[in-house]
């Protein structure tokens, strides 16, 4: 079956090789007979269709295309027949020759982006007018190759340099700068937000909306009230949309605020071109009929445009102070000035670019042209069209302006019907109803959200950070002046006291109650982190030095530090205590209850001590294993023993000590007085110099008394000493300021009478020549008297003044009476 299968195929090879030309009859015939005379046209055109030119530009391989040539398979070797062996030429023909292995390629792709890639392709479009580049001048001869590994090194050394941290003088400083920082820019917002009510802004910008959105913003109380909430969200819509065609952003608003790494930085330093410029009233209700500023400008237009129809409006600003922590982004270098071009210069260098070039030799052929289909394509001369000079000028480029994609300011508007504030923002985010919005990344540089304070029409302020930011406790707070003191949080009530009305409305608690319910929802962290002084978890790694967990403190969760990482569990901030050595509880006020175990042991630090002779030696080896301390339910409070038949109870030192006031003796008063202790040896009574603390400098402390502490019988009467003590004390203070102003008058007197003694035989003609000259000398005198005025006190004790016998019948130098 097989022997008649290849016979069947070896006699239909035979036919077909009879009634098939050879191999080379058809290499032949596969080249055209081209006839004598388009021969001689070919040549006359100096076009050579066989010869490759080598003029010839290179084709651009895409990007991601294969090199042909490497993946070309190898050309097998001809074998040229003989034209007596044909049998021999038959058989090779349909020998069974092995096909070379073809070499495979194994790419692996990185993410399914790279399946897209071609079709994102953007070709170039090619000016066939320019001459083709010299592809021989481009090749570059053979050259040593020469690899440099020392600026690799130094990018990889500047990768893992790091800023060093501030010190704590640095950060106290950072702190206050933050504070005032803060203030600058609350009176800035305020005063803006007046700016919003005023009635020429509003007038300006209240053409602007039609009667449908007007009566779509403000909805009767006839509707249900979710149909009023729709009503204003479509009236909102309306008006954001119209609004921002019309507004045009021409500068740039406010940014974050960052430090230079270097004080030299900001030596030369210059604002932006495109920076918003200061602006007074005038300037601002012009920008309101302009219709173009800042995006900051817009979003006060836009709360002055929706206050001028009714609708209560809250212009909210995210403050961008200077930071107090060392974390943030640098200023950075100052951009060089040669580098720089104004717009006039770019369009005129954009001018001189576009002259076009001369034309190319008449001997000179473009090769695109060579290899167009007629053959005398290469003699024709694309004319040239002259174009005319525009007397015309050309209009201004449009500035780009680069800022952050998150708002700085926006507006709130209330929603009467379920009684909540909203936020609308028109230019930037073009969203309205969705606080998430605003939040910008921690790697923004332009933008860092940290305090969102809201201004309402009468100028109440309020903090909505909590609204806006997603983690609040986590992230935010930790860059707020309440978490870098411990009297921050007072401190910035306290600046928010200036901006409050007085007193709680009812949707002031309304929202009070809306902000910590979103605070409450916020979960818990990610990282480990974010965990560190955190109000609500804490980890057992960061807390500090006397701080323990309550015993039997049951863990909320885990988190792992990676993913290979070991799991720490998560407990709540609620469940760790302070804890404290007997020394300093007994500072507080409060004593360690006898036989408690101490909660924890705190190692000692070694300290060298100081010798007779100057030599530093360590401490000897004690020995505890450390200092124990307790917590507050451990202690209890501190009671001296109590005054008896009005005796003081003293320690060894002869005084008592007071820290706090719970630690006065049952029987006794605290008189917090210097004068105390001079009123009761005056009335004989026993007292106490109550200690008060300690002034430290270094490790060495001075104590510190202040006031007494007497039987409370005595009380009332030492305090009468003290005024009486602090009469008499105010009376001879005022009789030494009248001696003072008695011998000042002495002594004016005194000149005025030398005066009138010297001119008195003067004629009055004489007397206005030598008025300058006699008021230098009384000058002098006046001068002199100064000088003398101590050994003219001593003079009037003994009975002379100035050298001369006082007589008694005159004072002063005038006659007595």
């Amino acid at each position: 079956m097989a022997g008649r299968k290849r016979a069947a195929s070896k006699g239909h090879a035979t036919t077909a090789t009879a009634s098939r030309p050879s191999r080379s009859t058809r290499a032949s015939a596969r080249r055209p007979d081209v006839p004598d005379i388009y021969r001689q046209m070919l040549d006359e055109a100096d076009v050579h269709p066989d010869a490759i030119s080598p003029e010839r530009p290179l084709k651009r391989r895409r990007p991601g295309q294969r090199n042909e040539q490497s993946l070309k398979r190898p050309d097998p070797p001809r074998v040229t027949p003989k034209p007596e062996d044909e049998d021999d030429d038959i058989d090779a023909l349909f020998e069974d020759v092995p096909l070379p292995a073809a070499t495979m390629q194994t790419v692996y792709r990185d993410s399914d982006e790279e399946e897209d890639e071609d079709d994102n392709i953007e070709f170039e479009d090619v000016n066939f007018s320019f001459p083709p580049p010299d592809v021989d001048t481009a090749q570059d001869d053979n050259k040593d190759l020469e690899l440099d590994l020392s600026a690799r090194a130094a990018n990889r050394q500047k990768i893992v340099d790091r800023r060093k941290p501030i010190s704590r003088a640095e950060k106290d400083h950072r702190i206050e700068i933050h504070k005032m920082h803060l203030l600058c820019l609350l009176t800035h917002v305020a005063r803006r937000n007046r700016w919003c009510n005023d009635a020429d802004v509003q007038d300006a910008l209240r053409p602007l909306l039609t009667q449908k959105t007007i009566k779509y913003l403000t909805p009767g109380t006839h509707l249900s009230q979710f149909g009023r909430t729709q009503s204003l969200k479509d009236g909102l819509q309306q008006a954001a949309t119209m609004y921002k065609l019309k507004y045009q952003i021409t500068e740039r608003g406010l940014r974050r605020a960052l430090w230079a790494e270097n004080e030299e930085y900001l030596k030369d330093y210059k604002l932006p071109d495109d920076a918003e410029s200061p602006m007074e009233k005038s300037d601002f209700r012009e920008a309101a009929k302009t219709l173009c500023g800042s995006r900051d400008v817009g979003a006060q237009l836009y709360c002055a445009l929706l206050r001028s129809i009714g609708v209560e409006t809250r212009l909210v600003c995210s403050l961008q102070p200077l930071a107090f922590a060392s974390g943030g982004p640098p200023l950075g270098k100052p951009p060089k000035a040669k580098g720089k071009q104004s717009i006039q210069a770019r369009y005129a260098q954009m001018q001189k670019n576009n002259i076009p070039d001369p034309p190319p030799p008449a001997g000179t052929v473009c090769p695109i042209r060579r290899r167009l289909g007629h053959p005398n394509a290469t003699d024709y001369n694309v004319p040239t069209i002259p174009t005319a000079s525009s007397t015309r000028e050309a209009p201004p480029v449009r500035r780009k302006i680069c800022e952050s994609p998150f708002p700085i300011y926006w507006v709130e508007v209330l929603d009467e019907a379920h009684q909540k504030w909203q936020p609308a923002d028109p230019l930037v985010t073009d969203s309205f109803w969705k606080p998430q919005k605003m939040e910008p990344p921690a790697s923004d540089r332009e933008n860092c959200m940290t305090y969102v304070v809201a201004f309402e029409a009468d100028g109440t302020a309020k903090d909505v950070t909590r609204r806006y930011a997603k983690a609040y406790n986590a992230k935010t707070r930790k860059m707020r002046v309440e978490s870098a003191e411990a009297a921050g949080e007072k401190w910035w009530r306290k600046v928010l006291r200036a901006f409050s009305r007085g007193f709680t409305t009812d949707l002031d608690r309304i929202e009070n109650n809306e902000l910590a319910a979103t605070e409450a929802r916020e979960p818990m962290p990610r990282n480990i982190a974010d965990f560190k002084d955190h109000p609500v978890y804490a980890l057992e790694r960061h807390l500090r030095r006397n701080e323990v967990l309550v015993p039997g403190a049951s863990a909320s969760g885990t988190v792992g530090a990676g993913s290979n990482g070991p799991l720490e569990k998560i407990y709540r901030r609620r469940d760790v205590r302070v804890a404290r050595s007997r020394e300093k509880w007994y500072r507080m006020g409060r004593e360690v209850l006898p036989n408690e175990i101490p909660a924890k042991f705190l190692p000692k630090r070694a300290r060298p001590k100081t010798d007779a002779f100057g030599d530093d030696e360590e401490d000897e080896p004690s020995e505890t294993v450390g200092t124990p301390i307790y917590t507050l339910d451990q202690t209890v409070p501190f009671k001296h023993p109590p005054v008896v038949n009005g005796r003081i109870p003293k320690n060894r030192f002869g005084n008592l000590d007071i820290y706090v006031p719970s630690m006065v003796p049952d029987g006794g008063a605290y008189v917090p007085d210097e004068l105390g202790a001079r009123a009761a040896f005056i009335l004989g009574v026993d007292y106490a110099p109550a200690l008060t603390g300690f002034h430290f400098r270094g490790r060495q402390g001075t104590a510190v008394l202040h006031g007494v502490v007497v039987a409370a019988e005595n009380e009332e009467a030492v305090r009468a000493v003290i005024d009486g003590l602090k009469d008499q004390a105010a009376e001879f203070e005022k009789e030494k300021r009248s001696r003072e102003v008695l011998k000042a008058w002495r002594l004016f007197l005194m000149n005025l009478r030398v005066r009138q003694r010297i001119w008195a035989d003067v004629d009055s003609e004489e007397d206005g020549d030598n008025q300058d000259a006699a008021e230098l000398d009384i000058g002098k005198a006046i001068e002199d008297d100064h000088d003398s005025e101590d050994v003219a006190e001593q003079s009037d004790e003994s009975g002379e003044a100035g050298g001369f016998m006082i007589d008694d019948d005159y004072a002063g130098g005038f006659m007595a009476d």
